[in-house]
């Protein structure tokens, strides 16, 4: 989704705007229900899907890009399945990158490619929500530091659906620190899923020390971005937010020029995929990988669903 996260959405302070929105997320709610009543297409191959309740910022593309290495090393031959919207190009990018990725405006079309292109074992980068995929592993994905923000369905909060969802899904993986109140919310709601940590870790971090930084990003929760960067002790001198899966312009990027000075400046891959190639050799990005707490146990979890 495409917007600039309203601040009211992550705080504990109660917001006029939640009672105005209200009505259209009931109409959401009502949506999703409908939504619901679908039949769901079982397939012959084994379907992993990787979802949020919370829209934007919980790590589904890196964890994806995670299960792909994971599966693969146990003898799959794993692809992506990804919905097209054409604000994803950059998601999409990267996933190609890693390996083969099937796109399509119908989920069931593209898993029907996936199999005629003899994968084996397909990954539903988000797709929780879509109820005519029939699902054998469904994660879901929280960062801790947003959880589930002020607790209401969009527009009058970052939520999907209810935190109820969660009965659904098999695993929980959550980016940050170990959380015993969010734990027990989850278990409130199904006491037999599975709970694992989750942290970034940068590849490329050595690059950027000792140097000035001016850091600006355009995804889900631009502020975890620039956390990790200070987190790593990095001479972080400006800041700059942009709307998730934003479309640079050339007076965007005078801006950030005008306003870097003397620094360098630093984004994240995905929005470094969707900058000008006439600008991108004054822009570096940082690189992650996903750490997974508990791997082992996570990936015997796998095999026992695939």
């Amino acid at each position: 989704m495409k917007l600039k996260k309203p601040k009211f959405w992550d705080s504990t302070k109660f917001s006029i705007w939640i009672i105005l929105f209200f009505p259209i997320s009931i109409l959401f709610l009502l949506f999703s229900f409908i939504n619901k009543l679908k039949i769901p297409k079982k397939f012959p191959i084994p379907i992993i899907c990787v979802g949020n309740i919370y829209v934007g910022g919980t790590g589904k593309t890196p964890l994806v890009s995670k299960i792909f290495n994971i599966t693969k090393s146990l003898g799959k031959n794993p692809g992506f399945i990804k919905k097209y919207y054409n604000y994803l190009d950059d998601e999409i990018s990267i996933l190609q990158k890693i390996g083969a990725t099937f796109v399509s405006k119908n989920r069931i079309e593209a898993i029907n490619n996936l199999i005629e292109n003899n994968n084996d074992l397909a990954i539903l980068d988000d797709g929780f929500q879509d109820f005519s995929v029939k699902k054998n592993f469904s994660i879901l994905c929280f960062n801790q530091k947003q959880w589930i923000g002020n607790g209401f369905i969009i527009p009058s909060g970052p939520l999907r659906e209810k935190l109820s969802a969660v009965k659904r899904a098999d695993c929980v993986i959550i980016n940050g620190n170990k959380n015993i109140q969010i734990e027990d919310q989850i278990y409130k709601e199904n006491k037999n899923v599975k709970i694992f940590y989750s942290k970034y870790k940068p590849v490329n971090i050595d690059r950027f020390k000792d140097k000035k930084i001016c850091a600006f990003a355009g995804i889900g929760n631009p502020s975890n971005f620039f956390d990790l960067l200070k987190e790593n002790k990095l001479n972080l001198i400006n800041t700059v937010s942009f709307p998730d899966h934003y479309k640079f312009s050339a007076s965007d990027y005078k801006y950030l020029l005008s306003n870097s000075k003397d620094a360098l400046l630093l984004t994240t891959e995905k929005d470094h995929y969707r900058i000008d190639e006439d600008y991108k050799k004054n822009i570096k990005f940082l690189q992650i990988e996903l750490e997974i707490d508990d791997k082992d146990i996570f990936v015997e979890l796998i095999k026992k669903k695939i």
